[in-house]
C-alpha cells in the first residue's frame, strides 16, 4: 500500500511526554520485555487509551501485561488522575505536573517506563507470545506509520478545525475538503479489502479505527448535517469500522458514555446540527462484540 503524504496538512509539534523509556531497546535501563513485569494504565475514553487497549488485546496480553482502568473523566487538576500520582512521584524527583494518562509502568520498581502511547503499543508487540499477531511487522513499519499521520493529521486535526467555533468559515471549509480527501483515499483503498496492509490486521487498522470512532462520537457534534452526511457516504469505510467493532478486540473496549462524559468535560466549542446525525450504531456492534467474547 502506497500513502500520499498529506502536505496540505502542517504537522503540529507538539511537548515531549515526561517519560520516554523503552522495553528492550537499552539494555543500562533494563526495562526488557518479559511477561509479568509491566502495567498498563489508560482510559478507553481517551483516543490514546483505546489504541493501547485494543492493541493490547489483540496480542493476548492479559496476563502477561496486566491493565488498570482509569476513569473517563480525570479527576485532577491539568487531566491527571490521582491514581498515577504515586507512580510519577516515585519517577521523577519533586515531579510538580499533571499525572497523566496513558501509562506503562514496571511492577518491579513502581516507577513509569513511558508515557508516550506511540511507543508503549510499539513496545507491547515486543512482548513474547507463540502465534501471536504482530501489529508492526517487519517491512510494513514505513506504511503503518504513513496511516498514522493520515488519522492524525488528516482525521483528527482536520475534523477539529472543521468544527471549530468562531474560525473562519474559509479555513473551515478547507479543513473539511482535507478530511473528506483523506477519507476519500482510505475508502479507495479498502474498496475490496478487509484491513488497510497486507490482508491482515496491523496497528494501521487499529489507528483509524479510533480515528474513526473520534470522528463520529466527537468531532460530528460540531459539523453541520451536510458535512455529516458527506463524510457518512464513505460506505467502505464505515463497513470496515462496522466489522472491527463486533471483534471483541475492539468493541468490547467502547466506553460511548465515558467518551460523551470525556468530551463534555473538556469541550467548549458549540453543539452543531451534525450532533443529530449519528453514522453508526456503535452501541449496538459493542453489543454484538461482547456477545462474541463469551461464545
Amino acid at each position: 500500500m502506497s500513502v500520499t503524504p498529506l502536505a496540505a496538512v502542517p504537522t503540529v509539534h507538539r511537548a515531549a511526554p515526561v517519560f520516554r523509556g523503552r522495553l528492550g531497546r537499552d539494555a543500562r535501563s533494563g526495562h526488557h520485555a518479559v511477561p509479568h513485569r509491566y502495567r498498563l494504565h489508560l482510559s478507553t475514553a481517551c483516543p490514546a487509551g483505546l489504541r493501547l487497549a485494543v492493541g493490547h488485546s489483540l496480542l493476548g496480553l492479559d496476563t502477561g501485561c496486566p491493565v488498570t482502568f482509569l476513569p473517563a473523566v480525570p479527576d485532577c487538576p491539568g487531566g491527571g488522575h490521582s491514581a498515577l500520582r504515586p507512580l510519577y512521584e516515585a519517577s521523577a524527583h519533586h515531579y510538580t505536573g499533571p499525572a497523566l494518562g496513558p501509562v506503562l509502568s514496571d511492577d518491579w520498581s513502581g516507577r513509569i517506563v513511558s508515557s508516550h502511547a506511540p511507543d508503549i503499543l510499539r513496545d507491547l508487540d515486543r512482548f513474547p507470545h507463540e502465534g501471536r499477531v504482530s501489529l508492526y511487522p517487519y517491512g510494513l513499519e514505513s506504511v503503518i506509520e504513513a496511516v498514522e499521520r493520515m488519522c492524525a493529521e488528516g482525521i483528527e486535526e482536520a475534523a477539529q478545525r472543521a468544527g471549530r467555533a468562531g474560525a473562519d468559515p474559509a479555513e473551515r471549509a478547507a479543513a473539511l475538503d482535507v478530511l473528506l480527501d483523506t477519507l476519500g483515499r482510505l475508502e479507495h483503498r479498502l474498496a475490496g479489502e478487509e484491513y488497510l496492509v497486507d490482508g491482515r490486521r496491523t496497528a494501521a487498522d487499529v489507528e483509524l479505527w479510533v480515528a474513526l470512532v473520534q470522528l463520529d462520537t466527537v468531532h460530528r457534534c460540531h459539523l453541520d448535517a451536510s458535512a455529516v452526511h458527506r463524510i457518512a457516504g464513505h460506505r467502505a469505510l464505515w463497513a470496515y469500522a462496522r466489522r472491527l467493532a463486533a471483534h471483541p478486540a475492539f468493541g468490547r473496549h467502547l466506553d460511548l458514555d465515558g467518551i460523551s462524559r470525556r468530551h463534555h468535560g473538556r469541550c467548549q466549542g458549540l453543539e452543531a446540527a451534525g450532533a443529530a446525525v449519528q453514522i453508526l450504531d456503535w452501541a449496538g456492534h459493542a453489543a454484538d462484540a461482547e456477545n462474541a467474547s463469551h461464545r
